[in-house]
C-alpha cells in the first residue's frame, strides 16, 4: 500500500496542481481505507510520514506535503511536528511560516517534474 501511495503523489505531483485531499487519495489510489475509522486514517497518516521521511532521508521532497485535511487550509500539527523529527525546524515556527509548506509542495513539483528525478526515483 506504501508503494501505490507513493506512486499516486509522485503522478499527483506531475500533472496537478494544489493539494489532495485524504479522501480523494484513498479514493484513486484505491486504499480501501475507511477514514471515519480512527485506526485507519491512523494507519494512513503513519504510511505517509513513513513515505515522507524515507524521501527526506534520501535527499528528496516530502511527498506528504501535497496531502492536505478537507476542509483545512493546508496541514495538520501532525505534519509540522514530523518536519520537525526531520531536522527541518520548530513546528510550531514552521506552521506559522506561510512560505514553508507552499515551498515544499513546489519542491515536489520540481523534483518529480523533472523528467530524470522522474525516471531515476519513480
Amino acid at each position: 500500500m506504501i508503494g501505490r501511495i507513493r506512486k499516486y503523489l509522485i503522478r499527483y505531483s506531475r500533472v496537478q496542481t494544489g493539494t489532495v485531499s485524504y479522501l480523494t487519495l484513498v479514493q484513486e489510489a484505491e486504499l480501501g481505507l475507511n477514514l471515519e475509522i480512527s485506526h485507519e486514517k491512523s494507519r494512513l497518516n503513519e504510511m505517509l510520514a513513513e513515505i515522507s521521511t524515507a524521501e527526506h532521508e534520501a535527499g528528496r521532497p516530502p511527498l506528504s506535503a501535497l496531502v492536505k485535511v478537507q476542509g483545512s487550509k493546508g496541514q495538520g500539527d501532525n505534519f509540522y511536528k514530523l518536519c520537525e523529527k526531520m531536522g527541518m525546524g520548530e513546528w510550531r515556527s514552521l506552521k506559522q511560516d506561510e512560505d514553508f509548506l507552499k515551498g515544499l509542495i513546489r519542491d515536489c513539483r520540481d523534483f518529480w517534474g523533472d523528467e530524470e528525478n522522474f525516471q531515476k526515483f519513480s
